[in-house]
């Protein structure tokens, strides 16, 4: 086990589980931490303020994760959330971590401004941490989490529209399968 890690025990086989995708990470200091709400995510990584004052091998990161799953009306434990829907979440969050171990301090504060004020930028961030997550073979998780979100009936359409905007569609998912597999 990675010593570097603060899990919280509901959700400490999941989240070994999606590390197991990326060894990448095995010396990365992450801390899952639970949160009251956060808006308009389920999840949401990023670096811990410190980190801007580090290297990037020295950067330790935060994956905040809503207490309850509030889909727009709909309210979901995370207790009662399908574990394989909780390990793409969990996934897609680290590939986010990913991706920011590339950027350097100035990229990583810029990339944050982006992220804030520009949809196009959202767009961008929420499809290479897909990416990245796909391209350590955890499509079927991403899959599955896409699944729950975009047919279940109790999630509002301007919920699924969101994730229809800004990240992969199952699609483009198989595409990059395809294109990893013919690379191997």
């Amino acid at each position: 086990m990675h010593a570097q890690l603060i899990i919280p025990k509901s959700i400490f086989e999941e989240v070994n589980t999606a590390l197991f995708y990326y060894p990448q990470l095995d010396s990365t200091r992450i801390e899952f931490r639970f949160k009251k709400n956060i808006k308009k995510s389920t999840m949401q990584a990023r670096p811990t303020f410190g980190s801007f004052f580090r290297t990037r091998k020295n950067r330790k990161y935060v994956i905040l994760i809503s207490e309850k799953f509030k889909i727009s009306d709909k309210e979901f434990r995370t207790k009662d959330i399908p574990s394989d829907i909780l390990i793409g979440w969990i996934g897609h969050e680290l590939g986010h971590i990913m991706d920011y171990q590339n950027r350097s301090k100035m990229n990583l504060i810029g990339f944050g401004f982006n992220y804030l004020f520009s949809d196009n930028h959202i767009v961008e961030a929420e499809r290479a941490a897909d990416t990245y997550a796909v391209a350590h073979g955890m499509e079927d998780y991403i899959l599955k989490t896409k699944d729950f979100i975009l047919n279940h009936a109790e999630i509002t359409q301007s919920y699924k529209d969101r994730i229809t905007k800004y990240y992969l569609s199952p699609e483009e998912i198989m595409e990059l399968v395809k294109k990893r597999e013919a690379e191997e």
